[in-house]
């Protein structure tokens, strides 16, 4: 039996995978959601959303794609992973994605397929190309310069192609080092751990999602608390202690878990 049958739910409440339907919209990520879909409206350009490990970047990225769903004025593209082995490798993976099909295998002819794609979409069909990169952080230099490029392509009004890097803290001091990177950010916006009550309601959303009946509970307000000390309001951990809790529960024989089983799961570094 799936442990969360077990607290007569429907789903899986503390599941890793980036479900938008499980993201607890906090004030940082709604206004994130909010400042992202306009630039994209505007065609803006270069969107930067910097958080550390844990923060919620990756589900926030399937969110916004979930705004834009049904939507057919806009194309979105992802890349889960921008680690390539060179600069050509990473301009192919570019074209395979566009569908788009170079006269030649050189890094120019590339960039020129993906510059007629651009303009063909941006410009004869009026489209909004979304470009999203997750884990940002291992975009080098010379991807950057590429990036760069690319973000050159416009009309007199708007730019062809809108990029959105989701990344860890260290691709700032990567792209300050870049000036003319940089300066064509039009929102760069970082993500905080969420604060004690953004905590509290995170665990209490997530279980309502899952299906929990609204007059009952599972976690006391004193395990909440200690979930939120153990975790400092970093939802990847809050996900992966809540989890656990819920199992050690079950294997307890417990209905509801409260501050015993979290200090005990904390003193035993079950995280």
């Amino acid at each position: 039996m799936s442990y969360y049958r077990y607290f007569q739910l429907d789903k899986e409440p503390f599941s890793t995978s980036p479900d938008p339907r499980f993201l607890y919209r906090s004030l940082s990520h709604i206004s994130a959601l909010q400042r992202l879909e306009i630039a994209i409206r505007l065609r803006r350009g270069l969107m930067v959303i910097l958080g550390d490990v844990g923060t919620g970047k990756t589900t926030l990225s399937r969110a916004l794609l979930q705004n834009f769903s049904g939507d057919d004025n806009y194309i979105f593209h992802i890349v889960l992973d921008p680690e390539y082995r060179s600069e050509f490798q990473f301009l192919s993976s570019l074209t395979r994605m566009f569908k788009v099909k170079p006269r030649f295998r050189s890094t120019l002819d590339y960039r020129e397929a993906i510059e007629q794609y651009l303009f063909k979409k941006g410009v004869e069909e009026n489209k909004t190309i979304v470009l999203i990169i997750d884990e940002g952080q291992k975009l080098t230099p010379s991807f950057l310069e590429i990036l760069r490029i690319f973000l050159n392509y416009e009309t007199n009004e708007y730019k062809l192609l809108q990029l959105v890097i989701f990344a860890q803290m260290e691709l700032l001091p990567k792209i300050k080092r870049i000036h003319n990177f940089m300066d064509r950010i039009c929102l760069k916006y970082i993500l905080n751990p969420l604060d004690e009550q953004e905590s509290c309601e995170m665990i209490k959303y997530r279980l309502g999602q899952a299906g929990l009946n609204g007059n009952k509970q599972i976690f006391t307000h004193g395990a909440q608390r200690l979930v939120y000390q153990a975790t400092q309001g970093y939802p990847r951990r809050i996900i992966h202690l809540c989890h656990n809790a819920m199992e050690h529960a079950i294997m307890l024989d417990k209905s509801e878990i409260d501050e015993s089983l979290i200090q005990y799961l904390i003193t035993n570094e079950v995280l």
